[in-house]
């Protein structure tokens, strides 16, 4: 069994030797451990200090495409180069790469598909009161939109099976945390969490450089994900609500109506009617957005077919 750890790195030349040297180079039950690591435009040396440690496997991307593209560009040249399983870590070293091997187990187990690192985020000094705050009212969040047991939904020190790995598609420009967690859920996937243990602070986040911007961002992406992957679920809502509220207006017309002062309320009547064509409306756009959806899970098998056969082939051309 082969074990690819990806590294996305964008100008990392002082952090990258740090995270390299803590790699494991053995795990039980693992025959084969690779290192690929995804320069994301760099403009220092990081790929000639990369080089220089012994790493053999690249993916350059130019200009800087941010850390979503980086991460799927990396899935890509791992399943190029045969991984059965892959864990994403960070550059920066925050992640103690010693829990790794807690990563993959449970894949190699055949427990789960995805495997997310829960961080110790209490615990964790250089993270603000709000930013720990955030951080597990986020979580939260996000196991009540996926319906799952994520304890550290940001976490980007995760581990994939082959077959998670050729079902992921990831439509966010700026991160893959949380959309992978919606969709994993919705394609059937297992998903688990394992506690992991940080290093401390080489450097301040990229990610997160202005707090609001990145709540923001990432309350987009939760909704926008829920819409794609639960969206008879997402617009039946919207219809049962102004249906409710329509038929709650309505009843208040017709009880001043049958008292003999309807005449006075004219406006309830016509909101009331907005509201429930309104409702109705919306319910028949939730199940035309069920069959979209059924489409495009047919679409993504196919695309799993084929993505099978291409890697297929390319390893054929290797050898």
């Amino acid at each position: 069994m082969k074990l690819v750890i990806q590294i996305p790195c964008y100008n990392e030349e002082k952090s990258l030797p740090v995270a390299l040297k803590s790699l494991p180079r053995e795990i039980v039950g693992i025959d084969e451990i690779d290192i690929v690591v995804i320069d994301d435009g760099s403009t220092d040396n990081t790929v000639e200090v990369a080089k220089s440690l012994g790493v053999k496997h690249f993916v350059h991307l130019s200009p800087n495409r941010g850390l979503a593209k980086a991460f799927v560009a990396g899935l890509e040249k791992s399943l190029q180069i045969g991984a059965d399983i892959i864990v994403n870590t960070d550059a920066d070293n925050q992640y103690d790469a010693s829990n790794i091997k807690d990563l993959v187990q449970p894949i190699i187990e055949e427990r789960a598909d995805i495997v997310i690192g829960t961080r110790p985020v209490e615990k964790i000094r250089h993270f603000s009161p709000v930013k720990k705050v955030l951080q597990k009212l986020g979580s939260a969040v996000m196991r009540f939109i996926s319906s799952t047991s994520v304890e550290d939904a940001p976490s980007g020190f995760r581990a994939f099976s082959r077959n998670a790995a050729l079902q992921l598609n990831v439509f966010d420009n700026y991160t893959y945390t949380l959309e992978t967690i919606i969709q994993s859920r919705a394609k059937g996937l297992q998903i688990l969490s394992v506690p992991v243990n940080v290093n401390p602070e080489l450097r301040e986040s990229r990610l997160i450089k202005n707090m609001f911007e990145y709540i923001r961002r990432s309350i987009f992406t939760m909704l926008r994900m829920f819409i794609v992957y639960r969206p008879f679920r997402f617009f039946i809502i919207l219809s049962g609500l102004s249906l409710l509220f329509g038929s709650i207006i309505g009843v208040r017309f017709l009880w001043f109506y049958i008292t003999g002062s309807g005449n006075g309320h004219v406006q309830s009547l016509i909101l009331a009617s907005i509201l429930i064509i309104t409702g109705v409306q919306v319910g028949l756009i939730a199940v035309l957005a069920e069959l979209i959806s059924i489409n495009r899970k047919l679409l993504e098998d196919i695309q799993k077919r084929l993505k099978t056969i291409d890697l297929k082939s390319v390893r054929d051309v290797i050898k």
